[in-house]
């Protein structure tokens, strides 16, 4: 189904993949360029990144992105970060979306007291902003912004839009707030993982069969953390665009930094139709390219997927769970018990009722589930059965309303309606826990992205417990049709029908305000009760006293878990009470914990040292006058793999608030979290994973020396850890920070490295 090379391998139109050490040898003598690493620049990858470079070495990129675009959680924030900073217009256009927060019934009138000002900022700024439930984020970015050639950054981590040529990535939004001050995007050169596509999908195969498939392969390992996939070969001609965006969105999950796809007639079309055919260009790699890794994923052996709880890569064939649905339904059991406790455990063997498992829900919404192809073709599963009128609820959201329009021209609105399903309007909330919660110990089929623990919207703490499976539309419609009952879209008989897609871009010129280049400077934003500005933070200090408030032992932190999703987004632009959520599906205790910390740190500002933290320093070799001018003290978190998911800055910024000061880790899930630590001022320490760590919250850890060693660049810096009356060596780590990134730890945060005019 899926292979994976992990050495180098040469492509070649024509050619093919080149694996074996002989081959590639053999064709290096016949090329121009005989090294590998230089035949990397024929990359499409790197044709794009190197027009959008700004630096004199392809090795350390410094980025300059073509648009910018954020949703109703994140741009307030952004926003009110960058014009602290200086910004008076917006350089580049600035797409503000509003699919997060569009329920306004949560906090009264918060989430539409954002949607005003983010509108007043897009006319202020210069911006673009598209009102609420006209499309979701990434649809509106498909339609009306990806071109071939371009790079946009998004602050959500889902921002894709490789299938139309276009790199795409996600980030905390202090990387917008960089690009809104005409900064740069500073990284090393990734390397790019080949994704050669050949033969096509069986009928009932959809996109997200071969996302959960293809995720399932890299994730564990962490076979393209933080690369690019370049996808090409001859089994592209064979999926249409709904099929290649809908696996490319999905890419978000393997932990890649971005996408790109070979474009052709398919794409063309697609930009044509929108209106945009200016935006299409041929992409293919550039005569012989070379690529880091590869991964061949022949199409025809793809089957109907299932991604089970508490992650997209927990996958199975539909087949496999069918045939051994108690023993894997079990293991999810057990994973559910160690996250949140024997008492408050998924129970989901209870499903299985006479040989078939019974789901208590299903949804397609957003992203990778709403688009007019997987609408389309569970509408015509449904006709092959019923839904009936159990427990069991459907529900679909598209994901524009130019799509909404084309399903409803076409009939399928009301065929949907007639089978039972609800026809809801474009919203994210399925993907994160705002709406559509289901019953305790529910299992939802749902073609949204992400399946993560808590991220329904169940509160673990009020002893409530749920479970999402990712499955793609046409499965989902299969079951539905099925009463409920996971069925294989592949073991059913449908007549699928050819839907004809008209694009309707008058719907977006009635409603969408686009102000881009028109900046109208003299007006005020509009600034509802709720949106405040970030409390004072400090420069690290000379040396650092941290107390750990939480150490989480898992495989990987999510951070949906370090900050929660779902109701906490109303709170987004009010960070104080915003980080009163933090860690509290995970570490409840962590709130108060931290909130002890912090104010010891004030006390010491004032100059009153509790007596604990006077006797850790002096344990520690050091005298208490170090504590009043050079040593500061922060609450720290451990974590064994933390910032896996969502882009979220919140997962970073609200630690700060509550007076983190750093966190530590074997590694991170991924590059944009921490890159979000050092933006907010928390100093990233890692460890070496051969070294047990055995202290428990309330230890403390002191780091003498700290500022010097950030400015200095050491990346090995020894530190002592305090417990049970013991002092111990330990050594962390801080490798591979920027000379920007060493600027912003020691100021404290982005914000005061700007405010100190970098």
């Amino acid at each position: 189904m899926i292979e994976l090379f992990d050495k180098g391998v040469l492509y070649a139109e024509g050619e093919g993949v080149l694996t074996s050490a002989e081959q590639i040898s053999r064709r290096l003598e016949q090329a121009p360029m005989s090294d590998p690493q230089e035949l990397r620049s024929n990359t499409i990858a790197y044709q794009i990144m190197k027009a959008h470079n700004i630096s004199e070495s392809i090795g350390k990129l410094q980025l300059k992105f073509d648009s910018l675009v954020s949703h109703d959680i994140t741009y307030v924030g952004i926003i009110q970060s960058a014009r602290a900073s200086g910004m008076e217009s917006f350089p580049v256009p600035y797409v503000l979306t509003n699919c997060h927060n569009s329920l306004c019934a949560v906090g009264g009138t918060i989430n539409e007291d954002d949607h005003i000002f983010g509108l007043s900022a897009a006319k202020k700024y210069g911006g673009i902003y598209v009102p609420a439930n006209l499309a979701v984020i990434h649809q509106y970015e498909r339609e009306m912004m990806a071109g071939c050639g371009i790079m946009i950054l998004g602050s959500d981590s889902h921002t894709r839009y490789g299938a139309l040529g276009t790199m795409g990535i996600g980030e905390g939004g202090p990387e917008l707030v960089k690009q809104l001050l005409e900064n740069t995007y500073d990284i090393d050169a990734p390397q790019v993982v080949l994704v050669y596509l050949e033969n096509a999908l069986q009928p009932g195969v959809g996109p997200q069969d071969v996302a959960i498939a293809l995720i399932k392969a890299v994730f564990k390992d962490g076979f393209v953390k933080n690369k690019v996939l370049e996808f090409v070969g001859p089994g592209l001609k064979n999926l249409t665009m709904d099929f290649r965006n809908g696996i490319d969105v999905m890419t978000t999950e393997t932990t890649c930094l971005s996408s790109i796809w070979q474009t052709d007639e398919t794409v063309a079309d697609y930009l044509k139709m929108h209106g945009r055919s200016e935006e299409y260009q041929q992409l293919k790699p550039n005569g012989l390219a070379y690529y880091d890794a590869a991964i061949r994923i022949d199409l025809t052996e793809i089957e109907p997927m299932i991604a089970l709880p508490f992650h997209p890569s927990n996958a199975y064939t539909i087949r496999e769970l069918r045939q051994n649905a108690g023993d894997i339904l079990r293991s999810v059991e057990v994973e559910s018990a160690k996250l949140f406790s024997d008492s408050m455990a998924l129970k989901l063997t209870d499903k299985i009722v006479n040989g078939e498992i019974l789901a208590d829900q299903a949804i397609i919404a957003g992203c990778a589930g709403g688009m007019f192809e997987n609408i389309c073709a569970a509408t015509d599963i449904l006709e092959t059965g019923s839904i009936g009128s159990d427990f069991f609820s459907f529900s679909v959201y598209p994901s524009s309303m130019p799509v909404n329009a084309a399903l409803t021209e076409n009939g399928v609105i009301l065929r949907l309606q007639k089978a039972g399903v609800v026809n809801k309007p474009a919203f994210c909330g399925p993907c994160f826990g705002a709406g559509d919660v289901p019953g305790n110990n529910g299992l939802s089929l749902r073609h949204t992205t992400r399946n993560f623990p808590s991220r329904e919207g169940a509160k673990p703490d009020q002893g409530q417990a749920v479970g999402v499976a990712l499955m793609d539309s046409r499965s989902i419609a299969a079951s539905a049709a099925n009463g409920g009952i996971i069925t294989s879209a592949t073991d059913i008989r449908v007549n699928y029908q050819e839907y004809d897609y008209q694009f309707d871009q008058s719907i977006y010129d009635r409603r969408v305000y686009n102000g881009y280049r028109q900046p109208q400077k003299q007006l005020d934003l509009k600034l509802g009760p709720n949106i405040t500005d970030w409390p004072q933070m400090f420069p690290l200090s000379e040396n650092l006293l941290l107390v750990l408030a939480a150490v989480i032992d898992d495989p990987v932190t999510t951070t949906d878990e370090l900050i929660p999703s779902g109701e906490t987004s109303s709170y987004r632009s009010n960070p104080v009470k915003l980080a009163e959520f933090t860690l509290s599906r995970r570490v409840p205790e962590y709130v108060g914990r931290a909130k002890t910390i912090r104010e010891k740190e004030l006390a010491r500002r004032s100059g009153n040292f509790a007596p604990e933290v006077a006797e850790a320093v002096i344990k520690a070799g050091f005298s208490v006058e170090t504590l009043e001018h050079e040593t500061s003290i922060g609450s720290v978190i451990f974590a064994r793999k933390p910032g896996d998911g969502s882009a979220r800055e919140q997962a970073a910024s609200s630690q700060k608030v509550l007076g983190g000061s750093a966190n530590i880790a074997y590694e991170y899930a991924t590059k944009r979290y921490r890159s979000n630590c050092i933006n907010w001022g928390i100093v990233p320490f890692t460890m070496d994973p051969n070294v047990v760590f055995r202290y428990q919250a309330g230890d403390m850890i002191f780091v003498p020396g700290i500022r010097k060693a950030i400015a200095d660049g050491m990346e090995r810096i020894p530190a002592k850890v305090i417990s049970d009356n013991k002092v111990e060596d330990l050594t962390l780590i801080c490798s591979g920070l920027t000379n920007d990134e060493r600027k912003i730890l020691l100021s404290g945060s982005l914000m005061n490295y700007y405010a100190e005019g970098k």
